[in-house]
């Protein structure tokens, strides 16, 4: 298996306003864009050409990344020009594959943070005979899911999306968002309008006789789709829970990167990345965190399980829980914002102006 395509093409509608201005796979993680995490693991796996399928601000990608030389990799892009959904999406890139009608094909989705083995689901994959083989892993709620009941030597039975009743729920297996295709399977996928993979190509090919297998694998796995998940996947990173080749730096309770400023009484814990040019004043307080380039977090103030867009202000004594501040957004001094909230990008707030407790 040295041939994957990687799905990136999403809007990253529950992520906003961190995607107003940035694709989902190119917000930064630990430090570096999200995508370079999954780019680094396909290549220690033995991945060697990867195939983007983007569609939202599409031209981000390769003015990055450009050929892959600099991963070890030969990366090439194809843009949808409508959104085509993911089996769509993998269907509109087969013409960029080399490989032969029964080789294996690696396919997974831009925003799941993950340890999986990717070599022991190949293995799964050659030594079941499987047409498809999943990644599967087990979640304590599956409501929010797909669930992927298998036999007792993980052939996939059925797929069921998002149970809603006790009776419902036959397992605790779910989709976990990597695939490895037979080549020739990617080619009965129709051509020219939106396809689910989830609902109506994994459902397709059971119908008709074909063999899927799952694999579960339930080290560490996170969907990367909301604000407060992907600031906890970043820190994740950064202390060493979650596998990835490409964190610039040793894992420890923080991650500063090189020409940020952080005054020395200022406190970083909890896996909290300073990203480039930031700044972190006296006396701040930072944990669990994510500041990106060129924000300024002002003295002492305190931010937890929060992220600073690139460019924003954070003013003096300001306390964040759960907060999102978008790219450019100003917060005035002796704010205090909680549980969700988000500031929108180029947003000003006065000081002084929320509070969520007295002022004394």
């Amino acid at each position: 298996m040295t041939e994957a395509i990687l799905l990136v093409g999403g809007k990253g509608t529950r992520l906003r306003p961190l995607t107003v201005h940035t694709p989902k796979p190119m917000v930064p993680a630990a430090g570096v864009p999200f995508l370079t995490h999954q780019l680094a693991r396909a290549r220690a796996a033995g991945v060697e050409h990867i195939v983007l399928a983007t569609s939202y601000l599409a031209e981000v990608f390769e003015p990055y990344f450009g050929d892959g030389s600099a991963l070890g990799l030969h990366i090439e892009y194809v843009t949808e020009t409508e959104p085509l959904g993911t089996g769509g999406a993998i269907r509109n890139v087969a013409s960029r594959l080399s490989s032969g009608p029964d080789e294996p094909v690696l396919i997974f989705n831009g925003d799941i943070l993950t340890g999986l083995d990717i070599r022991a689901l190949v293995t799964t994959h050659e030594e079941s005979g499987a047409d498809v083989s999943l990644h599967l892993t087990k979640v304590d709620d599956p409501r929010a899911y797909g669930l992927v009941p298998t036999d007792a030597t993980g052939r996939v039975q059925a797929f069921l999306e998002k149970p809603q009743t006790p009776e419902e729920i036959v397992t605790d297996q779910i989709n976990a968002g990597a695939y490895v295709f037979r080549r020739s399977v990617i080619d009965t996928i129709p051509t020219g309008r939106p396809v689910s993979v989830e609902r109506e190509t994994f459902p397709d090919l059971l119908a008709s006789g074909a063999h899927l297998q799952g694999m579960v694998d339930s080290t560490y796995w996170l969907d990367l789709g909301t604000p407060q998940a992907f600031v906890r996947g970043s820190a994740d990173l950064v202390l060493g829970r979650a596998p990835s080749p490409a964190v610039p730096g040793r894992c420890g309770d923080s991650l500063v990167l090189r020409t940020a400023m952080v005054a020395p009484d200022a406190k970083l814990t909890g896996g909290t990345v300073v990203g480039e040019h930031a700044v972190v004043g006296e006396g701040a307080r930072v944990d669990g965190s994510t500041v990106l380039a060129g924000a300024v977090i002002e003295p002492n103030a305190v931010i937890t399980d929060s992220l600073i867009g690139a460019g924003a202000r954070v003013g003096a004594r300001t306390i964040l829980a759960g907060a999102v501040i978008g790219d450019g957004a100003d917060v005035g001094a002796d704010n205090e914002l909680r549980d969700g909230v988000r500031v929108w990008c180029g947003a000003g707030l006065p000081a002084g102006a929320v509070r969520f407790s007295s002022d004394q």
